[in-house]
């Protein structure tokens, strides 16, 4: 069994599904297996890449524990536990914490804007409930809510169960600041694929990404690399898998990663509806993209 600190690379399954639209705990765990088996340092399901949206909340059980159970303990887990509410959100975080997990995510959801002070009450109600750290988790792009590097570091130092960042709003600058006013104390996690060597450069923990779905291998490698002190061989890989990291979010992780295990003879079903699967044409493209990364 590994420690519970969490870096490197964390990868993110999709949930999979059968040919009646449930969840196929079976190719859930062949696929965690597969993931850990090549190297990933951590695993965290249920967060936008495992349509955690689009569950209800006994699907949302069953895959919480279908994970932590099949994780064992190789890696750490980190169960992403949003919710519309408050009280349904520390039900979730309770939940996994019961199950097993290392840390919970914890991702602003919200049909109204969100004030700092909403923010902050909501994440420091739900640290406090459990025992396990939290990982507060900035994505604007689908939350319409920013939390700027300020804030975040500042609900940190006020909240010792909180204690690390994901920041997926695309922009590098925001990881240089989150280090600068830290003092480089607190971890903190990229969540944009295509910013991946850039924010290891800036200090970044570690890497959340469904990217090892597909290339695992390839994932783990390039963080191995910039471990060993590597930096051009890893920036020469990068190259190779940028092409795919970019085309991954080009229409959804859910769509195309789903698409891509297809094209790699694995199969996890479709998106649940709204979702879509991805047109022929995009498919040949992201099939040759993995391809190509693969090497």
């Amino acid at each position: 069994m590994r420690d519970n600190t969490i870096s490197g690379i964390v990868a993110y399954p999709v949930t999979p599904y059968s040919t009646t639209g449930q969840v196929d705990a079976d190719a859930l765990r062949a696929l965690l297996d597969r993931m850990i088996d090549a190297g990933v340092d951590a695993i965290a399901p249920l967060g936008s890449t495992g349509e955690s949206a689009y569950l209800d909340r006994a699907e949302w059980e069953q895959v919480a524990a279908i994970c932590v159970e099949r994780t064992a303990g190789r890696v750490p887990t980190v169960v992403g536990v949003s919710d519309l509410t408050t009280d349904g959100t520390i039900a979730r975080a309770r939940y996994a914490e019961a199950a097993g997990a290392s840390a919970i995510m914890v991702l602003p959801i919200s049909y109204w804007p969100l004030t700092e002070r909403e923010l902050r009450e909501h994440f420091t109600a739900v640290a406090e409930s459990v025992g396990i750290p939290v990982l507060v988790y900035n994505n604007p792009a689908t939350t319409g809510i920013d939390m700027s590097p300020e804030f975040l570091v500042e609900l940190i130092e006020q909240t010792p169960a909180i204690r690390m960042i994901k920041e997926s709003s695309g922009d590098i600058g925001r990881m240089h600041r989150i280090r600068e006013l830290s003092g480089g104390t607190i971890p903190f996690f990229n969540g944009s694929n295509p910013l991946a060597l850039q924010a290891f450069q800036a200090g970044a923990a570690g890497w959340c990404t469904a990217a090892p779905c597909l290339v695992p291998e390839q994932v783990v490698d390039l963080w191995r690399l910039l471990r060993a002190g590597e930096p051009d061989r890893a920036a020469e890989l990068f190259t190779r898998l940028q092409p795919l990291l970019t085309m991954l979010v080009s229409r959804g992780l859910p769509t195309t990663v789903k698409a891509g295990l297809r094209a790699l003879g694995v199969e996890a079903g479709d998106p649940r509806r709204p979702l879509l699967p991805l047109e022929p044409e995009e498919t040949r493209e992201l099939t040759a993209l993995i391809s190509t990364a693969r090497g």
